[in-house]
Formats: structure tokens, C-alpha cells, sequence
């Protein structure tokens, strides 16, 4: 279980810092979305790389954490029937995979472009809507 809980407290804390990235990665995509000239900052590149980087550790110590509950002998029948279960061991892990993956064609197409299209821009808004959604805002900052 002391694994388990270091897993836990590491996650948790990334989410902070996570929180922090997706935060300049948003006022940078508007910033950059509503410039004179839409050229492309090395700041929001390196903003974007970040976020990208802790979208995927986030996601690598979340899955290890799910696979230890799942290894407990974790029911998914009643993991479906309770809307809090559900939300932390379906929507949330796949919504932020889903996210993750945005996010990394988001940093490639960054390095690719010089000025930011529509496409990227969507692409970001939906990698943060996603992020939003999942974000589990009670027990972070409850």
C-alpha cells in the first residue's frame, strides 16, 4: 500500500504543476490566436512541449495507479453503477489519454508551422476542454 500512496501524492502534485501548464499553454494559444501576426513564439513552443511531457508522465503514473486497483479484485459492474467510480476509473483515464494524444499532434504540428492555424488552435482548445472535463476538481482542491 505504501507504493500505492506515493504514486498517489506524486499525482496529485503533478496536478498542480499540470494545471499551471495548461493555464500558459491557454493564455499563450490566445495570445497567439489573436496577435497581429500569429506567428508562432519559441515560449509557446517550449509551454506546449512541457504541457505535453507532464499530460504524459500524468498519464503513465495514473495507468500504473489504475492497474493496482484493478489488481485488488476492483468489480467493474459496480464500478459502472456508481457515478464516482466511474468518473475515476473510466472517464477520466480515457478522457485524459484522449487528451494526452492531442496534445502530442498539438507539439508536432507547433514545430512544424511557423504561424498557428484554425486546425491547431482547435486541436489545443479540445486538448484543454478534455483536460477540464476530466480534472478531477474535488479531490484535488477539495
Amino acid at each position: 500500500m505504501e507504493f500505492y500512496n506515493i504514486l498517489l501524492h506524486a499525482h496529485k502534485g503533478f496536478a498542480y504543476l499540470e494545471l499551471l501548464l495548461v493555464a500558459a499553454f491557454f493564455i499563450l494559444l490566445l495570445v497567439t490566436m489573436f496577435g497581429y501576426s500569429g506567428n508562432i513564439s519559441k515560449g509557446f513552443r517550449k509551454v506546449t512541449l512541457f504541457t505535453m511531457i507532464f499530460f504524459h508522465v500524468q498519464f503513465l503514473v495514473g495507468i500504473v495507479m489504475l492497474i493496482t486497483n484493478f489488481t485488488k479484485g476492483l468489480d467493474m459492474s459496480m464500478v459502472m453503477k456508481n457515478a464516482d467510480l466511474r468518473f475515476q476509473y473510466v472517464e477520466h483515464p480515457f478522457s485524459m489519454l484522449i487528451a494526452a494524444v492531442i496534445m502530442t499532434i498539438v507539439n508536432k504540428k507547433l514545430k512544424t508551422n511557423d504561424k498557428l492555424t484554425i486546425p491547431i488552435m482547435s486541436l489545443g482548445l479540445v486538448a484543454i476542454a478534455l483536460f477540464v472535463f476530466a480534472f478531477p476538481w474535488a479531490r484535488v482542491f477539495g
